[in-house]
């Protein structure tokens, strides 16, 4: 969505710490009985809060209630309309189970296992509906784009909020036009975003090491 503002192994150390300092439970304070071995639920009190608790959950057993609290729960920033059915006309975050593949930001990997790219200002995420590119990421230098670049999102361009994050895969495959694009966990400005969720830069650099493609990592969003 544009102007968002308001999108090799983890170090034994690192994980020892966030398990050593977290919280454990049983079961997932919301129903998932999918193949992941790495889920981050986000909860809100209501469909119209703009904060949310997230919290970074491992499998640690065959059944579905066997989880553990590796990181959280902090406070998460969500949209600004809430949690809900997102799309291109409101800023909303979308609730559901979307898988977690791939990273990006304007600094460098600081050691996410996700396939991750370094972005700038020729890197964007397109939100043009009629563009058949429409949710997803180009390279094209500003001028050039085979697509309306104000109805785009010029990543280099974003700040602090994009130093680092993880892409939602909330309408991605299939992807259909208008039902919302550019949806990621990232940094935190301190407010609500246009539908991203958003937490502290340290919360996000742990959950980005803790994350492994190799154990299918989603995430949660949900209205408890």
């Amino acid at each position: 969505m544009p102007n968002r503002v308001v999108t090799a192994t983890v170090a034994t150390a690192m994980l020892l710490t966030m398990t050593a300092t977290s919280a454990s439970a049983s079961s997932l304070p919301m129903p998932y009985q999918g193949p992941a071995g790495q889920v981050i639920t986000v909860v809100a009190d209501s469909a119209t809060a703009t904060t949310a608790v997230l919290t970074a959950w491992q499998r640690t057993g065959p059944l579905w209630d066997q989880w553990t609290v590796v990181h959280g729960p902090v406070t998460a920033n969500v949209g600004t309309d809430g949690i809900g059915q997102a799309s291109e006309t409101t800023s909303k975050t979308p609730a559901g189970v979307w898988t977690l593949t791939e990273a990006f930001g304007i600094q460098a990997n600081d050691g996410t296992r996700l396939p991750y790219r370094q972005v700038g200002t020729s890197d964007w995420w397109v939100s043009d509906t009629k563009s058949p590119l429409y949710n997803t990421y180009y390279h094209c230098t500003p001028g050039s784009c085979p697509f309306n670049e104000g109805a785009g999102e010029d990543l280099g361009k974003a700040g602090p909020v994009y130093d680092h994050a993880v892409v939602i895969d909330y309408n991605r495959k299939p992807v259909v036009p208008g039902a919302g694009s550019a949806f990621f966990l990232h940094v935190s400005a301190g407010k609500p975003t246009a539908g991203c969720v958003s937490i502290p830069a340290d919360d996000l650099k742990a959950v980005m090491a803790w994350l492994d493609p190799a154990q299918h990592p989603v995430i949660d969003i949900a209205v408890h």
